[in-house]
């Protein structure tokens, strides 16, 4: 299946991103993120790892989130600025440098209009972070912009094939996106990272990460309460729509789990990424 297939959206549509833009930070700031993004902690200390992360240098951690690559950079002795656009993510990722007395710049901002001048950092991190704005060609403008010649982008995203990919797709199936909006899921394909990049220098490979959780329904319960996406989508169905959406995730946990009954483990491909800006 070709991620054209897999991501049926009307790319040529007039788009009002300041309106989605709203829209999607107050989604991101619904349950509580941090539950689940702390368990994929280990993408962030990959991610560094891709770079070839050196102690010193200036990291801009972007769509940050609760702070997994932050704390990862942070842990190699690199000067790091964590960003996101949601205040309460911000504070996760304060709470958990501070426990582990770490120094870490904190800083709200937009992944798309970044409030640094060009050439600030040596690198330029976002895991499952960067792949979710709406304006993705501006995004990626900014990641680059903000880097010194010769300085690293490292990006971890969700692919169209993977699990992650295949819930957003099976969430818009009963709340369909906006119209005009490109999926988050093309920046996990080689093909759309070389069109943000065009110029500079892209590797990828593919990876994977396995969500582990006691059942099906404990994971649709944690994801169900705190991940902003599925929190929202049930928020906004009926009684109906939300059985229907229920019951297609279940289908899909259970088509992709390789725990057997006695536990649930679904592994979830992402494309981890290095940009070297020429």
């Amino acid at each position: 299946m070709s991620s054209s297939t897999v991501l049926s959206n009307q790319e040529h549509a007039p788009v009002d991103f300041a309106a989605l833009k709203a829209r999607q930070q107050a989604t991101w700031a619904a349950g509580d993120y941090a539950v689940v993004g702390t368990t994929l902690q280990i993408v962030g200390e990959r991610i560094c790892e891709a770079v070839d992360l050196r102690a010193g240098e200036r990291v801009l951690d972007v769509a940050a989130g609760n702070g997994n690559a932050t704390l990862a950079a942070a842990r190699r002795f690199a000067q790091v600025t964590s960003t996101d656009y949601v205040d309460a993510l911000l504070d996760r990722g304060r709470e958990r440098a501070n426990a582990e007395r770490l120094v870490v710049a904190f800083r709200q901002a937009d992944a798309e209009a970044l409030p640094f001048d060009g050439g600030s950092f040596d690198v330029a991190l976002s895991t499952f972070g960067v792949m979710f704005t709406p304006d993705q060609e501006k995004a990626a403008a900014e990641l680059v912009r903000v880097l010194r010649p010769g300085g690293r982008v490292g990006l971890a995203n969700w692919t169209p094939e993977g699990f992650i990919g295949q819930l957003f797709k099976t969430i818009g199936k009963h709340v369909p996106p906006p119209p005009g909006v490109r999926s988050p899921a093309l920046w996990g394909t080689e093909a759309r990272l070389a069109e943000l990049f065009r110029g500079h220098e892209v590797s990828a490979t593919k990876q994977v990460f396995n969500f582990r959780y006691r059942s099906p329904d404990h994971m649709l319960e944690v994801f169900r309460s705190y991940y902003g996406p599925m929190n929202r989508a049930f928020a906004v169905l009926d009684g109906a729509g939300r059985a229907a959406l229920e019951a297609d995730i279940r289908g899909l946990a259970a088509r992709m789990n390789r725990g057997g009954e006695d536990t649930l483990i679904v592994p979830s491909d992402y494309l981890e990424a290095v940009v070297t800006r020429r």
